[in-house]
């Protein structure tokens, strides 16, 4: 069983690039964006205003659960955005390391809406966080998810994690 298999999940704007790659560099393991692994087709209708189906998500999820699998089965630790709202997309983000830990980051939408405007350079318009909020399904108690609220410091809530994941 590999411990250092984790996904960083939440909302847009929620800080899952910014929390994941200080948490791989702080574990020293390697990082994967999910959201380099989206077609450019689903990039394209994020980037309209236009919310992504259970379809559209299919084979991106597919995607990121071979690569934690490939990190799983060769031993190497991983850290992996991707906001995995759905109980649905976290069972198969699981299929390939059922002991996969979710980082759930949470936070207030006026806190969430105000990042999201502030980004530059992002697909991600603030007109689909409504569209993320409406299908957002809390990680359950049986989900074993550590969550943080994003009104803490990064640095915080990467050094929470490092102590938790070392216990």
């Amino acid at each position: 069983m590999n411990r250092n298999l984790y996904v960083v999940m939440g909302i847009t704007g929620s800080g899952k690039t910014t929390v994941g790659a200080m948490l791989a560099h702080a574990l020293g393991v390697d990082f994967v964006e999910g959201d380099d692994y989206h077609t450019p087709e689903n990039v394209q209708r994020m980037a309209s205003g236009i919310p992504l189906t259970d379809d559209d998500r299919a084979g991106w999820l597919q995607a990121l659960a071979a690569r934690i699998g490939e990190s799983r089965d060769s031993g190497r630790g991983l850290v992996v955005t991707c906001s995995a709202l759905k109980r649905s997309y976290r069972d198969v983000l699981r299929t390939r390391a059922p002991e996969l830990r979710f980082i759930f980051l949470n936070g207030a939408r006026a806190l969430i809406a105000e990042r999201i405007a502030e980004r530059r350079g992002h697909f991600m318009p603030v007109s689909l966080l409504e569209s993320q909020l409406a299908i957002l399904e809390q990680p359950a108690l049986n989900e074993h998810a550590w969550a943080f609220d994003v009104e803490q410091p990064a640095e915080k809530i990467v050094g929470d994690i490092v102590t938790r994941a070392s216990e």
